[in-house]
Order: structure tokens, then sequence, then C-alpha cells
């Protein structure tokens, strides 16, 4: 119907505008922008192009399957049955809420440093790449450490034609080691379409970490839910659904195209809980799904890690938690890795040369927990003991040295008794997110436990005496826990 009536507009608007100047109808950006990977020189800027100017919200509901028919479909999964238990009789993916298709199409980008207007840089004009979702990406370099940028995007159907429709940005580049200043940034996990607390606009939480003004954000990872249903994202068509569905969320669409941003993964972006190697999803490898994350839906970096350098005082480290590890079935020992042999060696080396005054080690999943003992998939499990052991023992000889991580759906902070050992975690994205621990059950090693949703916000502040601050925010921006170093 949504399809059939705008097809009927443009027909009739053809019949009552035959001498009127070319009447533009897309493509779009429904999903706006986003940024990645920034350091004091460059940044990888990603858009899509799409039917529609927002997702078609009015659709039918998905259909709810039973757990246990979700998981024989993706064992032996059979295309016909995904699609036909999700969809209601009669109806097609176009038809359901949330529907957001892209567009072929050209995009074009503008860019400045704040203060140099006269010094624009424009792109030429360049297809999507339809194999892709119909996005594009730029790798913008020999930029101004420290400095603001501001962009704006432009799309038209094909060479000649009219731009249809604009987008505008900004992005913040991290200052030089030498210089002196205060940075503040936010880290996020674990939120979905199906649990944001506005339903019209998306999680509260974007349009309270704008009020905070940060730097920079990090989402660690669990930013959508394959596995979960309405629909569960069974093929690279639901995965993509899923995807753009969440991506044109007003609160989340407007807070991307304004600040810097890094995004990890976990283990529900990519499919099935607790991935790895040979965990499949329904049509969808495990590698497939790294793909769709790494390469078309997210700004692309080569390795997935990175070390960035936010001035004299900050510095941190964004680890990979899925590519390099391998099976979770594996036998403890020096061959089961999360982190991989490379990443390892280029984490100790990288914190062995850093002379910043904090360093923040931001990771998808927790290493010092506690966590579930039903849980077997990261580094506080008694299952990856022996990496632990070898990442914690380095961290133990280093000065100012603080672990954030995402991937448990509780607020909390851990200290292990006369070490330097500090994990922020910093919670799900919405109350409704929350759970898996119990608010009674708090550890000898637990300096605060909050079984809520909200964020995490960072800051660290120069003067004749820097110092490091780590608050835990509810989902409206209210601290409700602080700790200062």
């Amino acid at each position: 119907m949504h399809i059939r009536l705008f097809c009927l507009g443009v027909l009739l608007l053809s019949f009552s505008c035959k001498t009127s100047p070319e009447v533009v109808q897309g493509p779009y950006f429904a999903n706006g922008l986003k940024n990645g990977w920034a350091d004091q020189n460059s940044i990888v800027i990603w858009t899509r192009l799409t039917q529609e100017k927002a997702a078609f919200y009015e659709g039918q509901p998905f259909l709810e399957i039973p757990r246990k028919e979700m998981l024989s479909l993706a064992k032996n999964p059979d295309v016909e049955a995904i699609y036909a238990s999700q969809i209601p009789t009669g109806a097609s993916l176009e038809d359901m809420e949330g529907y957001c298709p892209g567009a072929a199409g050209q995009v074009r980008l503008k860019y400045h440093q704040l203060g140099k207007e006269n010094e624009v840089v424009v792109t030429k004009w360049t297809e999507v790449d339809s194999d892709k979702d119909y996005t594009h990406q730029w790798k913008l370099e020999g930029l101004s450490a420290g400095s603001t940028y501001r962009l704006k995007i432009y799309a038209r159907a094909k060479e000649g034609s009219r731009v249809s429709d604009s987008i505008s940005g900004k992005f913040i580049l991290p200052p030089h080691k030498e210089i002196s200043s205060d940075v503040k940034f936010c880290v996020v996990s674990c939120h979905d379409y199906n649990r944001r607390d506005d339903l019209e606009n998306g999680h509260k939480i974007y349009p309270s970490m704008t009020d905070l003004k940060p730097d920079f954000y990090v989402h660690t990872g669990d930013i959508e839910y394959m596995d979960k249903p309405t629909p569960y994202a069974l093929t690279e068509e639901l995965v993509r659904f899923k995807w753009n569905r969440l991506f044109s969320l007003p609160f989340q669409k407007k807070f991307y195209n304004q600040h810097t941003s890094y995004f990890m993964k976990d283990d529900h972006d990519v499919g099935f809980d607790d991935s790895y190697p040979g965990r499949d999803y329904g049509t969808v490898t495990f590698e497939r799904g790294l793909e769709i994350f790494d390469e078309e839906q997210f700004p692309s970096y080569s390795k997935r890690y990175k070390t960035v350098r936010w001035g004299k005082d900050l510095q941190v480290w964004i680890v990979e938690g899925r590519n390099y590890r391998n099976q979770n079935s594996l036998k403890d020992g020096p061959e089961k890795t999360i982190w991989g042999k490379e990443q390892k060696q280029w984490f100790f080396e990288t914190v062995t040369q850093s002379d910043a005054t904090y360093k923040v080690l931001i990771t998808s999943s927790p290493i010092l927990g506690p966590d579930r003992s039903s849980k077997n998939d990261n580094l506080s499990n008694a299952t990856y003991s022996y990496e632990q052991g070898e990442i914690l023992s380095f961290i133990k000889k280093q000065k100012n040295i603080f672990i954030v991580n995402g991937d448990r759906h509780w607020q909390y902070v851990t200290h292990i008794k006369d070490t330097n050992l500090w994990e922020f975690g910093c919670g799900a994205g919405a109350d409704v997110h929350a759970g898996g621990w119990k608010q009674e059950d708090f550890r000898p090693e637990h300096q605060f436990l909050r079984v809520k949703g909200g964020f995490l916000s960072v800051s660290v502040t120069h003067n004749d005496n820097p110092k490091i601050q780590f608050i835990h925010h509810d989902v409206e921006g209210n601290p409700v826990n602080e700790g200062t170093f």
C-alpha cells in the first residue's frame, strides 16, 4: 500500500506538472551519515542512498515465532520458511514496519575546516555500490589535527539530473600528543530497535549524550541483535533490513551526523549469540556477518583495532573481539584466543611505547568481570583464563591504565584489591534492555553496581595536576556514579 500510494502520487504529479521544471523524486538519505576511525589526519565518512526520505514505520508488525523454531531454522535454513513464518500472509518485506530500501544514484561530498569556509574540498560524483546495500565511503586524509570539520553530502539519481537530497554533519579530529587539552568521550553498549525507549525517535541516551558535548563517542558493539525476534535475521536481506531500520531512527541519525564516532562489534551484530568461526546463523555465515559489518554497514578499517592519542593526557585502545578469535569450544591454553596473536603483540608494544598520562583500553566484552557462570565467550570467563592472564599480567605492570567495556547489561565498576586493575562496564543502552545480573549480588570486587540502562562518560582534564573521571549516567544523562583518579 505504501509503495502503491507513492507511485500513484508520482503519476498524478506528472500529469499536473507537464510544463513545470523537473520534479525530483529521490534518492534520499534516510540513513544519514556516519564517520569512523578518526585520527589526527584522517577519517572515514559513510552514507547510504534510499528510495524514501524515511523508513516505512506505518508498516505491519512481524510475527514472532517460538525460539525453538528459530533455532531449527538457524541450523537447517529454509529461506521460504524464514520469511513465511515471520511475515503475515499476503504481505512481503516491503510492507513491514521499518522497511527502508536502498536506491541507485550518485553522491558527492563537500567538506572544510571550521573557520576556513573558503577552502572547501569537493569530491567528484560517485555511484553508490548496489552490491553493498547502496552505500559509499570516503577516506579523507591530509586533515588538520585538533580541528572541527563541517561536511555536506549531496545525492542525485544520475549524471545530469538535479540534486535530490543533501545532508550536513561535522566531526572533530584528535589533537597532537604535544597538546594539553580537556577531552570527554562517551561509551555505549547493547541496544536494538525493539528495545528502544522512545518508540518514535529511538534511544534516549543519544540526546542525553549530546547535552554533554563529547569530543568523541564509542559504541562497543551489540548495536543491533540479529538473533532476536521481529525479525530473526536469518538471511542477508534481513540483516540489512535490521541495520537500515535502526539507523533511520531520528535520535540515532541526528547524533551520528554530528559526532566523531568509533564503532566496534560484538556477537549479536554478526549473527548468533557467542558467535565464532563455524557458528553460522541461518544462511548468513559467521564470515559474511563480519564482512557486512566491516565493509558495508559501518566505516571500514582493515584491522578493526586501533590506538588513538587525544592530546598529551589521553590515549585510547580500541580492540577487536570477533575477527581474530577461534572456537569457544577449544580447550583453554596458549592457542585459544579472542584477540589473536598479532593484536595482542600490537597492544603490548603500543602501550609500552605510550607516554600518555592516562591510558584507556576499550573492549567489546569484559576482562575482569565478574560475569555469569553460564557464559563462555569473553576473557572474564574461566574458559579463557590463559589469555586473560596474559593480558592482565601485562596491565598490572603499567601505570594509569583503565579498562572500559560493553557487552554486559548492567553498569558496574570492578577493582581487584591491591592491584591497579579497574574495569568500568558502561551497561545497556535502555532500561528495558538491562538485566542478566541481580542487584543484590554485590561482590567484594564491585565498587559500583546498577542493573539499569544508561552510558558511561570519561573526562580528562589538564592542569598542574591532570585527572581522569569516569561517570555512569542513566538514560536521561543524570550521573549515578562517579570515580576520579
